[in-house]
């Protein structure tokens, strides 16, 4: 497979698939594609794994497009103004992704729930209980909200985010939520009670433009002012 992101923005992958290749997408990820592309419905694996995936924020099912009878073309656009990622997968390198920004991977991307194993973490970091795992072996593609700034942790190395600002990181990365230091802070500070701290190694992505920010900057537009 070889692919081209364009739109800047308002991004846009173009994947090209060898007669026989496949991907699989959430449900309505599709854009446009080429005649010679197959789609098949799935379960992705069975019920348990249609489950996480509903957990995750995914849909249920999931389709599978192969291309036949030659190249074929399909295209994935991104559902917020932003950009995508591809992120390269393999054994041992799997990547923990916030929820819904799995967009579109090659067949032998596994796609799986993510635990937060700690109480405070779903409560307080911002990220929710549950997130996304990208595993297995291949090119795997996912919306980021804003641009994505990508950091590379050494081992012990930390970095303190705001709620919603983590995208994706390494596996062998790990979180941790933290208070504001200060009353005075937390009450007029203006930055919330809690962040967040990635601690390498790995990489991590964050984004600089959360939805969940952008919702609340537009609600007072659309509230019922009579």
């Amino acid at each position: 497979m070889r692919y081209e992101i364009k739109g800047g923005n308002l991004p846009v992958v173009e994947c090209y698939l060898q007669a026989g290749e496949a991907m699989m997408t959430e449900s309505g990820s599709m854009s446009w594609m080429t005649p010679n592309m197959k789609m098949e419905t799935t379960s992705g694996g069975g019920l348990k794994k249609m489950f996480g995936r509903m957990f995750s924020g995914e849909s249920i099912f999931q389709n599978r497009y192969t291309a036949q009878n030659g190249e074929g073309m399909i295209a994935f656009a991104s559902s917020f103004p932003g950009s995508i990622n591809a992120i390269e997968i393999a054994p041992g390198k799997s990547v923990i992704v916030q929820k819904k920004a799995y967009l579109a991977a090659q067949e032998s991307v596994e796609l799986s729930m993510y635990f937060q194993k700690s109480l405070g973490k779903g409560l307080f970091g911002g990220e929710g209980f549950v997130m996304q795992k990208l595993s297995g072996q291949g090119t795997a593609f996912i919306e980021i909200d804003g641009y994505g700034c990508e950091y590379i942790l050494k081992e012990g190395q930390e970095m303190i985010v705001d709620t919603g600002y983590l995208a994706a990181m390494d596996e062998t990365c790990s979180m941790e939520v933290v208070t504001v230091p200060g009353v005075k802070n937390m009450l007029l500070g203006g930055e919330g009670v809690f962040n967040t701290v990635v601690r390498g190694p790995g990489k991590i992505i964050l984004q600089t433009m959360p939805i969940s920010n952008v919702a609340a900057l537009l609600a007072p537009y659309f509230q019922n002012k009579s």
